[in-house]
């Protein structure tokens, strides 16, 4: 099971860290994404990376203000999110996918963590 935490209330413009720890099984040799879910829409891709770093890959809306990273270490992804604003405000999950490389397709992930709630306010 992949945990997520590192949520919270936040102003628009502001910066979080979410972190993702996942056990060994789940984390050696696939890649990791982040997902978000907004109140009434869609799970989302917002940013993904393959095993030990290889690629990175980020949702338009989020490019440029999230950098996704991990630790193999630790079995470890983190999400920086910074200038953050209202439309961020989501549920954010975690999920590892099975295979080394960084993917965009929801279909590519199959372990999933709880999430993490994220509010920015105005």
């Amino acid at each position: 099971q992949l945990q997520a935490s590192g949520g919270g209330l936040v102003q628009a413009g502001g910066s979080l860290k979410l972190v993702c720890v996942a056990p060994r099984r789940t984390f050696s040799n696939n890649a990791v994404g982040w997902f978000r879910q907004a109140l009434g829409k869609d799970r989302e891709f917002v940013a993904s990376v393959g095993w030990r770093g290889g690629s990175t890959a980020y949702a338009v809306s989020v490019k440029d203000r999230f950098t996704i990273s991990r630790d193999d270490t630790k079995n470890t992804v983190y999400l920086q999110m910074d200038s953050l604003k209202p439309e961020d405000t989501a549920v954010y999950y975690c999920a590892s996918a099975r295979g080394p490389y960084s993917s965009t397709s929801i279909s590519a992930y199959h372990y999933w963590g709880q999430g993490t709630l994220v509010t920015v306010s105005s």
